[in-house]
């Protein structure tokens, strides 16, 4: 079974270099995972026993479409009532324990490698059915509604269960677990995992209008961000705004893998939030 990294508990000790990786730029950030501590986790309403690392949210100039959380659940801890807003979808990707999510009625056991895809105005709840504590990653969207297309269904997987796609040209040295249909026009986002295996790249700059969240699961690699090379490690994570050029190199021993978000699939806002003209 894979192993996903994860924040590290505890603090570091007084005695430790304060020199690490963190940045935040005009284009991108890395948190890596030396500076997700206990710290700067906090608490959120209708969940109990559970823990919270906000990671990424929409900040204007920057990210704009989705949050990003990693939660720890005590045993028995969870949510009767997890998502506060209305119209929003998400993803769960457990990468820790056993969780049981309650989807429309329906149970669904879930463990290491767990993926749920939650529409719109779907009815869940999740909770710690383990002995021992659970660790998942949660991302939101607001959802972007297209008359005459209804939202996508509500769907359980295991990243164990999806094959991986070799992008073209690489005898499958990159490629990419595809959880939803790419052709499937009722997803506005993607939430996928892409492998690197060991020498692996990204073999020229994708500059591109879709935002990026990247959590590295394992491994490790360098990766180009804007003007610069960064080395990553499992539980770094990558924000990437808008346009901001990218490419990697998977230098090994092992397989470089990462849990990506991306935004599909709509039309550019020209109205409101992010756009030129007011609402009508």
């Amino acid at each position: 079974m894979t192993r996903y990294a994860g924040p590290i508990d505890g603090l570091p000790p007084q005695t430790a270099l304060h020199t690490g990786r963190a940045v935040f730029t005009e284009s991108y950030a890395v948190i890596p995972r030396g500076v997700m501590s206990d710290i700067v986790t906090s608490s959120l309403p209708g969940w109990h026993a559970t823990r919270v690392w906000i990671i990424a949210r929409p900040m204007s100039g920057f990210s704009e479409t989705f949050s990003q959380y990693i939660l720890d659940l005590d045993t028995g801890g969870g949510s009767d009532s997890p998502e506060p807003d209305d119209g929003v979808e998400g993803v769960l990707f457990v990468t820790s324990g056993k969780l049981t999510l309650t989807l429309n009625g329906e149970a669904h056991s879930m463990a290491e490698g767990g993926y749920a895809y939650l529409p719109p105005a779907a009815r869940w709840t999740l909770h710690n059915s383990g002995q021992t504590p659970a660790r998942l990653h949660w991302i939101r969207k607001l959802y972007e509604p297209v008359p005459g297309l209804a939202p996508p269904d509500a769907f359980v997987t295991n990243d164990q269960h999806v094959t991986p796609g070799a992008m073209p040209g690489t005898k499958g040295a990159w490629a990419t677990s595809r959880f939803a249909n790419p052709q499937d026009l009722r997803h506005d986002m993607h939430v996928n995992i892409v492998t690197f295996q060991p020498g692996g790249l990204i073999p020229f700059e994708e500059t591109h209008v879709m935002e990026h969240g990247i959590y590295v699961l394992e491994g490790k690699a360098v990766y180009r961000l804007n003007r610069d090379w960064v080395e990553v490690e499992a539980g770094d994570f990558i924000w990437l705004r808008a346009y901001c050029p990218q490419a990697c190199y998977a230098g090994g021993p092992g397989p470089f893998r990462y849990l990506l978000y991306k935004d599909v699939n709509r039309h550019a806002k020209l109205r409101g939030p992010g756009g030129f003209g007011p609402l009508r």
